[in-house]
């Protein structure tokens, strides 16, 4: 099969994806083949674009928040399963000061925003959203019956919010996008609408800090890792399924320079994490608040059966309230090769490496 564009995506959050992206490692693999490696970003056809979520770009990777492959899986796109990283990261439950909501035990009989979006076939923030305030309420014993999800509608729909460009390397969310991601949920809060947002990431320091809010909970900080499971924390790395059957050298290779971005943030960390600061479109001084302190010792995907047991624990979650219609197969979806032929071939590139230098010594 031969391939003359590889397409790709990411989330605005901390992936070794983006560090090769950004490092010119992909461009560098494929040079001498010919193929040029093109982000999503840089195509004009929203239905290009929209492919962020809905995986019907020929030849795309996406490496972000794993609920819009699952959805597109259960919705019958041959999409693949890679890889899966964790990523901890702030996720708080906010309220502003004057409601006198001052723990999860106060936020009984009130009113919590969920962001409902109008326009977009998966609204994975709002599944975020359920997901996070779940979480919550179990840390105090308490479950969704014990509130009131308000609406919050949003009319404009994610591929409309993500930034114009042409540049091949480029992510479709800037820093301008990112703070306005939830705009409708922030206004609900400030104008009484609601009581209290789900509000995760370094946008969701930015939202705090800029509210004055209360930090009614903060998930990262609970020691159940289920508790911290959502959108952000877990992410998959993924391929359209005809690549990868006609060519899985291609996705070997690909996976190949991924793994290589990892190692190469643990050995050069303040590099690294200029480039996560200007993916996730925050100051870099916002990282150690939104990030652990060794969220680069974590970037490398794997298959753990820990990774796979938390996405099988998601998918019940989204099945429940309807985020997906059909449940994903996950040992179908789930394809352990191109993992163990990319780490065959960087033994291979490393033993090859070290008889050059020894030859040229």
């Amino acid at each position: 099969m031969s391939i003359e564009t590889l397409w790709y995506t990411r989330c605005p959050v901390p992936t070794a994806f983006s560090l090769a992206v950004q490092r010119g490692l992909l461009d560098e693999e494929f040079l001498s083949d010919g193929i040029a490696v093109r982000s999503l970003h840089s195509s004009d056809d929203p239905a290009v674009r929209r492919s962020h979520f809905t995986h019907t770009q020929p030849g795309s990777f996406r490496h972000g928040g794993h609920i819009p492959p699952l959805w597109a899986r259960s919705q019958g796109r041959d999409v693949r399963l890679i890889g899966l990283s964790w990523n901890e990261e702030f996720q708080a439950v906010l309220a502003l000061p004057e409601s006198e909501i001052r723990s999860v035990a106060d936020l009984r009989g009130k009113r919590l925003g969920l962001p409902r979006r109008l326009n977009d076939p998966i609204d994975f923030w709002r599944a975020s959203g359920v997901r996070g305030f779940r979480s919550a309420l179990e840390t105090a014993g308490l479950n969704e019956r014990d509130v009131e999800f308000v609406d919050v509608p949003v009319e404009r729909s994610y591929v409309d919010d993500a930034r114009a460009g042409t540049s091949h390397a480029g992510s479709l969310w800037g820093s301008t996008t990112m703070r306005a991601l939830q705009r409708a949920e922030i206004f609900a809060l400030i104008d009484g609408r609601v009581d209290a947002i789900f509000a995760p990431g370094s946008v969701g320091v930015e939202t705090a800090a800029f509210l004055g809010a209360t930090v009614v909970v903060d998930l990262d900080r609970e020691p159940v890792r289920l508790c911290r499971l959502n959108n952000a924390t877990l992410l998959a790395l993924t391929v359209d399924g005809d690549v990868l059957t006609r060519r899985p050298d291609i996705v070997a290779r690909v996976l190949a320079r991924v793994i290589e971005a990892a190692a190469w943030a643990r050995t050069s960390p303040d590099a690294a994490r200029r480039i996560v600061a200007n993916e996730v479109g925050s100051p870099e001084d916002v990282l150690p608040i939104a990030y652990r302190p060794d969220f680069l010792d974590h970037l490398e995907p794997d298959l753990s059966d820990e990774n796979l047991a938390a996405l099988a624990h998601q998918q019940k979650l989204l099945l429940e309230h309807g985020f997906l219609h059909t449940r994903v197969d996950l040992e179908r979806y789930v394809d352990r090769a191109p993992l163990a032929e990319a780490r065959r071939l960087l033994a291979e590139r490393a033993g090859h490496a070290t008889l050059t230098t020894a030859a040229t010594a």
